[in-house]
């Protein structure tokens, strides 16, 4: 019997591995059968920096061969050729791409409208809107032939793509032509997005099964439904050029950056703001090239900087000083010519960084010239004008104490001992000295020592 019995668990123990090797291999072909879909965030400016985030995502989703690139997005728009970029990556993907404006209070405004568009699948949560996709100038306009070049190219490129993915062209091109706007619902129902979702795993579960049409013609079928969503996280890189490519952090980079420079120019040796002040000029001047930046504007900020060094050094009363901080308050005011608000410089930032900039820089150059002059009357020179006691009789030479100094001196005339002098000139160390009149004090009787 006891035989029997160890014969039979036995033999229950290979079914037990058994058993449990089949749940392990179901639970590993479940989530290898899982579908996988990449998401990327851009709540920004539409610019280089999101453009490059953008085709890390693209690359990587195209990588890893995930279901979908889902791209979540609020943003007040950006630059042209940045959405341009985008767009373009968008529209060649291999792996379909999704635009989802979200979180409620989002918006794909101006750039981001174009790139809504541009999607695979495109959709909005409630509460939020788009559009307003009007080409905007900075600055002057360009003459009336050249803003209609522009604004119908900007046009044709909405029209290229919104029609094959059969969407609703009048609606796309009022909201290019005439700055239109949409909610989601009345983007919905002007069929500019494909539908309305208020979540990613909502918005996946809804497109899971539907087929879209490629750029190419080709059809294809989504396999989203209860997808592992994989985060894209910006790099180190992304994060430092996201946090430059603001310009008012680039102004003030590049400000501080150079009174940095000038104060190890004028105490050399100190090393560290020489060096802090060229990584901070160097950042700024990256950050400020991933930018529009007008010419005339830079021109304004080299006149501001020589009007401020012609103060310091001949003296405007205050003209020339004046003349060049309003020099750089328009130069930094006008310095980036971006389309949108947030790509622009804060007019407080540029208004206090003039004011600052200026004053300092005035003060800086005026102490430094003063010390040169300074300088340049050592020894000697620097004597001329000083009052002096004659230590002994001048006959006419002898010595006095000046600046708690014994010199040589000449005198014009024989002087007595303790005669108060001034310095009047000096022929290499030897000093020329004169006696200083005085109303007040009747002079010495004279007292000539006989040798």
């Amino acid at each position: 019997m006891r035989e029997l019995v160890r014969g039979l668990k036995f033999h229950k123990v290979p079914s037990l591995l058994i058993f449990i090797g089949f749940v392990f291999t179901a639970l590993a072909r479940a989530t290898s059968q899982q579908p996988i879909v990449e998401k990327l965030i851009l709540d920004e400016t539409i610019q280089p920096v999101s453009a490059a985030m953008l085709d890390r995502a693209i690359a990587r989703a195209n990588s890893t061969n995930a279901a979908a690139l889902l791209v979540q997005i609020d943003t007040p728009g950006g630059l042209v050729t940045s959405m341009r970029s985008m767009a373009g990556a968008i529209l060649s993907s291999r792996i379909p791409v999704i635009i989802y404006v979200a979180p409620a209070g989002a918006r794909a405004g101006s750039a981001g409208f174009f790139l809504l568009e541009a999607a695979d699948v495109a959709a909005m949560a409630p509460g939020t809107n788009a559009g307003a996709a009007h080409v905007v100038f900075e600055g002057s306009k360009p003459d009336e032939t050249l803003s209609q070049k522009i604004e119908n190219d900007a046009e044709a490129f909405m029209r290229s793509y919104v029609s094959r993915r059969n969407r609703n062209t009048e609606a796309a091109i009022a909201a290019v032509a005439s700055s239109k706007s949409y909610t989601a619902e009345e983007a919905l129902s002007q069929h500019l997005i494909d539908l309305i979702a208020p979540s990613d795993t909502e918005l996946l579960n809804a497109v899971d099964g539907r087929q879209i049409t490629r750029m190419d013609g080709s059809k294809q079928v989504l396999h989203t439904k209860n997808a592992r969503i994989e985060f894209v996280q910006p790099t180190l890189r992304e994060n430092l050029l996201t946090w430059l490519v603001n310009p008012n952090i680039a102004l003030l980079l590049l400000v501080g950056g150079a009174l940095l420079i000038y104060l190890e120019f004028n105490t050399p040796g100190t090393i560290v703001p020489g060096a802090l002040g060229t990584l901070m000029v160097l950042l700024g001047i990256f950050a400020l090239d991933l930018l529009p930046i007008r010419f005339t504007a830079v021109m304004l900020l080299l006149a501001a900087f020589a009007l401020m060094l012609l103060e310091a050094k001949f003296g405007g009363h205050g003209v020339l000083a004046i003349t060049g901080i309003l020099c750089l308050a328009f130069g930094t005011l006008t310095l980036v010519a971006a389309p949108i608000p947030e790509l622009r410089i804060n007019p407080w930032v540029a208004v206090g960084v003039s004011l600052g900039f200026g004053t300092i820089t005035v003060f800086l150059v005026h102490l430094a010239l003063k010390a040169k002059r300074l300088k340049s009357r050592l020894g000697a020179d620097a004597l001329v004008g000083s009052e002096a006691s004659a230590m002994e009789p001048l006959l006419p030479e002898g010595h006095v104490l000046v600046e708690g100094e014994i010199w040589r001196a000449v005198a014009s005339a024989p002087v007595p001992a303790g005669t108060k002098l001034r310095v009047v000139g000096h022929e290499q160390y030897l000093l020329r000295v004169a006696p200083v009149e005085s109303a007040s004090q009747p002079r010495p009787p004279l007292e000539l020592a006989q040798e």
